[in-house]
């Protein structure tokens, strides 16, 4: 089963056919929505909008922990995300699409971890998506009319406010490519959970740094609508044409990465991440 975590226009786009929804407690509360499982094509996905029906929850106050636990719950193995970014460079204009393939944390308030309380896990984070589903991704792109960008490093701040100029000049200086407020920590809870994880980004704004339009929420919506065509596009044709197989290492990410041995852990730390580890002791 494939998941994707977006927003409901992009979803409806696809031409999903929901069969029905699952309303799951997970031991880190309920994800943002009940989880609708339905159809595209001949591919069975399960759709999650990030921020809840009507945008609920804002970037910090995400159930990030219960959305990846839910998808791995009802069967997901893969993640397709999307993501609303502003540009650092200037080429990479408003409603353009990038896929990255790094990213910097700048978040301070969130959980990034499923475990810590009596098990302690490691994960190798150096290859933040899974480069096997970024790679379907691209090849799919070259089916679709859509201006993707096949790399570039996403910086995720905290928000829900935007940057100040000296904070976008900052991260310009560094290098990154695209700013936004959601894939931390996502991807590090994919990973844990072992599940293939790729983002498409959509261009919204310039952030703060250029002259040329002053970020807003007015702005990002805009371009956020004009977006969602061509990322819808976009993930159909990935969904039609992704592998039946995961020739990658995400489904054995935790083979050699826990740190507390099986005796050491206690039943009720145990029973909090079973569904994630349980193989594995």
């Amino acid at each position: 089963m494939l998941g994707i975590i977006g927003g409901s226009g992009i979803y409806e786009a696809l031409g999903f056919e929901v069969r029905h929804e699952e309303r799951i407690e997970t031991p880190f509360g309920e994800p943002s929505a009940p989880i609708e499982v339905g159809d595209v094509g001949d591919v069975e996905v399960a759709f999650l909008p990030r921020h809840g029906r009507n945008h609920r929850y804002d970037p910090t106050n995400l159930p990030y922990r219960a959305n990846v636990y839910a998808l791995k719950q009802v069967g997901v193995e893969r993640v397709l995300a999307t993501n609303a970014v502003g540009s650092l460079r200037e080429a990479l204009a408003p409603r353009t699409l990038v896929v990255p393939d790094q990213l910097f944390d700048r978040t301070r308030d969130r959980p990034r971890s499923f475990f810590g309380d009596g098990i302690t896990v490691h994960v190798s984070m150096a290859d933040p998506y899974c480069p096997h589903l970024r790679e379907q991704v691209i090849e799919a792109a070259g089916a679709t009319d859509a201006d993707v960008v096949d790399e570039g490093t996403y910086v995720c701040i905290e928000g829900p406010q935007f940057s100040t100029q000296a904070e976008s000049e900052f991260y310009r200086d560094r290098g990154f490519d695209v700013i936004g407020m959601t894939t931390v920590p996502e991807a590090h809870l994919a990973r844990e959970a072992e599940l293939c994880y790729a983002t498409v980004t959509g261009v919204t704004d310039y952030d703060v740094w250029h002259d040329e339009e002053e970020v807003s929420l007015e702005t990002v919506l805009s371009h956020a609508a004009a977006n969602e065509e061509s990322m819808s596009d976009l993930l159909g044709e990935t969904v039609r044409s992704l592998d039946d197989e995961r020739p990658c290492d995400c489904g054995t990410t935790l083979e050699k990465a826990i740190n507390t041995p099986a005796e050491a852990i206690d039943e009720e730390a145990r029973e909090q991440v079973e569904l994630l580890v349980g193989d594995y002791l």
